[in-house]
């Protein structure tokens, strides 16, 4: 695969090399670590926009937003810049027909539309849409002013229950479980239908770019990946989420060379047992929220990952790091650790090197 050099990243493709070993729990010369430091004296653009919407949809702002904090960061270890446009999680339901309300800076949801499953007879993904077209302008933004400085991956996409309950609304959905499991069912089909099809729209239009494949959790790879996810399994039992939406899951995992399913919250973690017996998933991120403890604190769920054979992505503090090592395998693991200066950095690396 052809792929864009870095600026001012020399080794880049050995970085981009472990990464894409450590989606087979592979290592080649050592674990992966990925560290970064931002330009304390960096301030970002100044926002002078009357609405919140206003904000988000102003690409060419937002644009620079992301490449100004880019370019005043130093990456160290196996990171790699990267970035994507961004209108929130509800970008995949709004395609569909929806729109998305825009509240503060960090703040954007759905409001439910679909009223009836019969709307969905004839409801797809519309590359036509309002939403669809402020996305790929927010594409021609960035790819516009980006001079090698990183690679730009797909947006924040959720598929299957998420998207159902964006159109639906997730009490709504909830209920559907029961009222209408049958629609239900159909209807996760056709979302992961439309998913194929947007997955390799831009996979093609970033490939054509010699971007390497990238998204929000930042890894970044040669080898086309993606995130299947549904967050709204926090809020159903085990056995509705294995009738309902653990096949969806195991179909997107299909879709890509590799996969990491991002785990949200303590009320899904009943759903890990199931998720770890899919075969062709990689990886877990496993997000335990904020005021659930650190890292560290989660070490018998990355054991549980690590045993059934698939890899985790964790993101830690620096005096967590001998914990992680101590417990864990250095194989599969995805590691970030936050830091503040490059002699850290140096020093991170040698004791992660040593991890066996």
């Amino acid at each position: 695969m052809d792929i864009m050099p870095i600026k001012n990243i020399d080794d880049w493709e050995m970085r981009l090399k472990r990464q894409d070993a450590c989606w087979n729990c592979e290592i080649i010369d050592r674990p992966v670590v990925c560290m970064s430091i931002g330009d304390p004296a960096f301030r970002y653009p100044e926002s002078k926009h009357a609405t919140a919407a206003e904000y988000w949809l102003d690409v060419e702002y937002q644009a620079e937003r992301r490449l100004s904090a880019i370019r005043a960061t130093k990456y160290y270890g196996d990171a790699l810049p990267q970035t994507h446009p961004n209108v929130g999680p509800d970008f995949f339901a709004a395609c569909f027909g929806g729109k998305i309300v825009f509240e503060e800076q960090s703040t954007s949801y759905i409001v439910p539309f679909v009223k009836d499953y019969a709307e969905l007879d004839s409801m797809r993904f519309d590359y036509q849409s309002e939403c669809f077209k402020t996305m790929e302008k927010m594409y021609d933004a960035l790819i516009a002013m980006n001079d090698g400085d990183c690679y730009i991956g797909w947006p924040d996409i959720h598929p299957g229950g998420d998207c159902l309950a964006g159109l639906r609304g997730s009490e709504v959905l909830c209920m559907d479980l029961y009222d209408y499991p049958d629609q239900v069912k159909k209807n996760v089909k056709m979302v992961t239908g439309e998913l194929k099809k947007l997955l390799e729209f831009y996979f093609k239009k970033l490939g054509a770019l010699k971007y390497a494949t990238t998204g929000w959790p930042g890894i970044v790879s040669s080898k086309r990946w993606a995130v299947p996810s549904c967050d709204f399994a926090y809020m159903i039992s085990t056995d509705n989420f294995n009738e309902f939406f653990l096949e969806g899951i195991r179909e997107e995992c299909s879709l890509t060379e590799a996969s990491i399913f991002h785990l949200d919250g303590k009320g899904s973690l009943k759903h890990l047992d199931a998720l770890l017996e899919i075969e062709k998933l990689n990886a877990i991120q496993w997000v335990y929220g904020a005021g659930h403890g650190r890292a560290s604190d989660w070490i018998p769920v990355y054991q549980k990952v690590q045993a059934a054979g698939k890899g985790v992505q964790i993101n830690i503090d620096l005096d967590e790091l001998g914990t992680i090592m101590q417990n864990l395998r250095p194989e599969g693991v995805f590691l970030t650790v936050r830091i503040s200066d490059k002699e850290t950095a140096n020093a991170v690396i040698r004791r992660v090197s040593k991890w066996k």
